[in-house]
């Protein structure tokens, strides 16, 4: 999780990403998922994390995959597609309608591995406002 914060310039505590695990881990079912994909010696090589959400247009849960990451060395030899496998599949299993996310409009890279897994590409822009003073 640190070396995907790295990557867009962010720099949470370790305290507040462990945080949001143990959410995951407390309470799957309602909150969302955190997966870690492992190479065949154990260490982690990336992850992806699903959130549980509603969809009023579709009246549907979601689930929404706000993170995948995988580490640099391990690009391009199909993690990212496992991962988004086994996102799709989680989302089957908790009733989720469809699994939705974005990426920054210059990662080029992960744009070919959504396509290259049939992802359709939206055309929303997205807005945010800081809740914290």
């Amino acid at each position: 999780m640190r070396a995907y914060c790295d990557f867009y310039e962010v720099s949470p505590a370790d305290e507040e990403l462990i945080a949001v695990s143990q959410a995951l881990i407390a309470d799957p079912d309602r909150e969302g998922i955190q997966l870690v994909a492992r190479d065949d010696a154990g260490a982690a090589v990336g992850f992806a994390t699903v959130y549980w959400s509603w969809d009023t247009l579709s009246a549907a849960r979601i689930g929404i995959m706000h993170d995948l990451f995988v580490a640099p060395d391990t690009r391009g030899k199909g993690v990212a597609d496992q991962l988004i496998a086994v996102c799709l599949d989680e989302c089957r299993q908790h009733g989720a309608a469809r699994l939705a996310w974005q990426t920054a409009q210059d990662n080029e890279r992960a744009q070919r591995v959504y396509e290259r897994v049939g992802a359709t590409r939206e055309e929303w822009v997205d807005y945010w406002l800081s809740v914290r003073p």
